[in-house]
């Protein structure tokens, strides 16, 4: 009887591992579960079965689905995908939401790359965070204009500043990230945020760069 029943716990296992296999070559989403959570097997409880010759019941009485004597087994189940996760379609959400924001700020950053486009991301970035007016807008446009004419690669020879808003030292931009040499976006945010902490407002920077000649 023991053996039977190992027996059977033993088939189960494999048509369980059969069943995720399958699973997983028909939908690549499948792939992406944590397999260690994914399938349950319940122990089998068998209580003498019609073929046990200590059977009570006769081999030739068909055991009804009620009846105790036919061994009950519980078919796999699905556990949680992964935290905060309850669904396939969940997991394919976060992938397509989080390969959409890659897509984004890569394109914003070839678009960056030319003055014109610079100025868009820039009107984007201060939507977002700065709220500055269009007359903020148009004082950051004459400010950046007369530093580098919006190349994120303008380099002054004599001093070394860099970038779009020629910070001086260079490597002040990499407070917001190591990419700063070649990611124009990455020069825009740290000019942005370097007006708002030091001026408040791109006309008082413009004002301040009017009476020294910097900034």
């Amino acid at each position: 009887m023991l053996r039977q029943l190992q027996n059977r716990r033993t088939r189960l296992a494999i048509g369980a591992a059969f069943l995720v296999w399958v699973m997983s070559a028909v939908d690549s989403t499948f792939a992406q579960v944590n397999l260690e959570k994914l399938v349950t097997i319940p122990d089998t409880t068998v209580v003498n079965s019609p073929a046990d010759p200590a059977s009570p019941s006769s081999p030739s009485d068909p055991a009804s689905p009620s009846d105790p004597a036919v061994p009950v087994v519980a078919a796999p189940i699905l556990t949680e995908l992964s935290p905060g996760l309850t669904s396939f379609s969940a997991v394919a959400s976060v992938n397509a939401k989080e390969i959409a924001l890659v897509s984004i700020a890569a394109r914003q950053v070839e678009l960056a790359k030319t003055p014109a486009g610079a100025k868009q991301v820039a009107k984007l970035l201060i939507a977002q965070k700065y709220k500055w007016s269009a007359g903020q807008v148009g004082c950051l446009t004459a400010l950046w204009n007369g530093e580098s004419h919006w190349n994120y690669k303008a380099r002054n020879s004599r001093t070394g500043a860099h970038g779009i808003a020629q910070a001086y030292p260079a490597n002040k931009m990499e407070s917001v990230a190591l990419d700063w040499r070649t990611n124009p976006v990455t020069q825009l945010k740290w000019g942005l945020n370097y007006i708002k902490v030091r001026y408040n407002t791109p006309c008082n920077a413009l004002a301040k760069k009017h009476r020294s000649g910097y900034y």
